[in-house]
């Protein structure tokens, strides 16, 4: 399961903060969402139930930008090593 590192900071505006790296990255409010559901242990299933629930979104679209919203958390480095 993909875990978000615990000393990343994230603002209620959309801001996420890596400490080590020092760099900052502003986030649009339904990649918000999907971060705090992946921070608090939350499975793909259940993100993707979440958001096809609430937002006008296909799985087809959703499983692709979701996994593209991953990739680049790993690329900075903001996920656990796996």
């Amino acid at each position: 399961m993909l875990k978000i590192r615990k000393n990343i900071a994230i603002s209620d505006s959309g801001f996420v903060f890596d400490p080590l790296s020092g760099e900052s990255f502003s986030l649009n409010p339904i990649g918000m969402e999907i971060l705090h559901l992946v921070k608090n242990g939350q499975s793909f299933e259940y993100v993707s139930k979440h958001i096809l629930n609430k937002y006008e979104v296909d799985a087809e679209t959703f499983e692709r930008y979701f996994y593209d919203f991953i990739s680049t958390l790993k690329l900075f480095n903001l996920t656990e090593p796996d």
